[in-house]
């Protein structure tokens, strides 16, 4: 069972027209939605379950420019700016806050790795440095084997996972957006190479654009219009503890554990170094091109065959637009956590910080991180369907950058001046020979 995410009704009616359909309730789909509607657009947002359901409320809640890959710096650093006045300007909390956050370097390679990041850092506007001995132990008091260094970016935050889509989906309902729960879009209707409109379960929405946000169910989507996303599952596993007093202020990921401070008092934890990678029939036919990122990533990477081989498989049946869909089939992808490799992370971190010592593990979950090839998003208009975007392939980052995709989205869509250069995030580059190659992992 996931966590309690903040409800949002729905609203009553699917309308017969739209100027633009978001497919996807989650932290992209609800800030398109925002700024869309704030341009006064007539904008309608369908989720197949509730706002923020699958990875929105299940991620670690980091809102960092720490360790990002650097084709990521422009647009993290805007959807920083866009953080920190996101709840005046929505007039709701998202939980927000800036704490700052670390990145263990626990040999020389990896230090000297952190260091060059610094300095690619600071050429792009992002303040960061490196950290040791009596400055470390400053933001890390009562760590009883500190690192011997650590990467340190203060303007980086953290904010509420279960409470910031649902907030900033009600801030776009106000603006004039209708939000539709509990509503699958069946399909895209194209035609002429443009689109035509969303086909819900609700009915029919024209509409000459559709921003297709739909986290891991993204491939699924866009196989229907003929658009072949590289795009895999990672399933990744939180706990959260209960209150704990006297515990570090910033976030800190290390090798055996990471953890951010909760707005309730207990702490986000996972295990630092293990991704869990299901095999799929996708995996076989993108094997070659997420080659270099199971290199960069092979450590930390668990390969598991299971039963999610078969689901997807039979996923894979195009249905016709009158028939029940497989997204109305699983209203809320809700796997399993890993509750062995959480178990090793909390023991890590109570060994290292006496105050975890009698924290209780008061809930676990998992999510499932939608990643591309190179580890970085698809945000970009499809150049063989006008009017179609897409805004997904996260790679585990889209929480915390959410605010600067939502804004760049709305640029896309409106033609106005992008907030940060949509070339890094192009669609085209996994078509064209570009073969772009994973920078900063997941």
């Amino acid at each position: 069972m996931g966590p309690q995410v903040v409800p949002v009704a729905s609203d009553p009616t699917c309308p017969p027209d739209a100027d633009v359909v978001i497919v996807g309730g989650g932290i992209i789909g609800t800030t398109s939605a925002l700024y869309l509607a704030e341009r006064g657009l007539k904008v309608v947002l369908c989720e197949k379950g509730h706002i923020a359901g699958e990875q929105s409320s299940r991620n670690w809640g980091w809102c960092r420019q720490a360790k990002r890959d650097p084709r990521e710096f422009e647009l993290i650093r805007e959807a920083l700016r866009l953080w920190r006045g996101m709840d005046a300007h929505i007039g709701a909390s998202t939980g927000f806050t800036t704490t700052g956050i670390l990145f263990a370097a626990n040999d020389a390679k990896k230090e000297a790795s952190f260091a060059d990041w610094v300095r690619d850092a600071a050429g792009a506007g992002i303040q960061a440095e490196m950290l040791s001995g009596a400055a470390l132990a400053h933001h890390m008091p009562g760590d009883t084997r500190p690192p011997p260094a650590a990467l340190w970016c203060s303007s980086d935050g953290r904010a509420e996972p279960q409470r910031a889509a649902p907030a900033i989906a009600e801030a776009a309902r106000r603006r004039g957006a209708l939000i539709l729960t509990d509503c699958a879009v069946r399909g895209v209707e194209t035609g002429g190479g443009k689109v035509i409109a969303a086909i819900t379960e609700r009915g029919r929405i024209a509409t000459p654009h559709v921003v297709v946000a739909g986290g891991a169910w993204t491939r699924r989507i866009l196989r229907d219009v003929g658009i072949d996303l590289p795009q895999l599952k990672v399933r990744a596993s939180v706990l959260r503890t209960s209150p704990v007093a006297g515990g570090p202020t910033p976030a800190l990921w290390d090798h055996d554990f990471a953890f951010r401070r909760r707005e309730d008092g207990g702490y986000t934890i996972a295990n630092g170094h293990v991704n869990v990678v299901p095999i799929v029939p996708d995996s076989f036919r993108f094997a070659f091109d997420f080659l270099p990122a199971l290199r960069m990533e092979f450590a930390s990477v668990r390969l598991r065959l299971g039963p999610r081989f078969v689901t997807e498989w039979r996923e894979r049946a195009r249905r016709t637009f009158d028939e029940p869909s497989v997204y109305e089939a699983v209203r809320v992808l809700d796997p399993a956590p890993d509750n062995h490799y959480l178990a090793e992370a909390f023991a890590a971190l109570q060994r290292r910080f006496p105050a975890f010592a009698g924290a209780r593990m008061v809930q676990s979950w998992a999510g499932f991180i939608d990643a591309t090839p190179d580890a970085v998003p698809v945000i970009s208009p499809v150049d063989t369907v006008s009017g179609l975007v897409v805004a997904a392939g996260f790679s585990g980052h889209g929480f915390g950058i959410g605010p600067g995709a939502g804004h760049l989205v709305a640029d896309l869509v409106t033609g106005a001046r992008p907030i940060a250069d949509p070339q890094p995030y192009r669609l085209s580059r996994f078509f064209d020979g570009s073969r772009p190659r994973p920078m900063a992992g997941l």
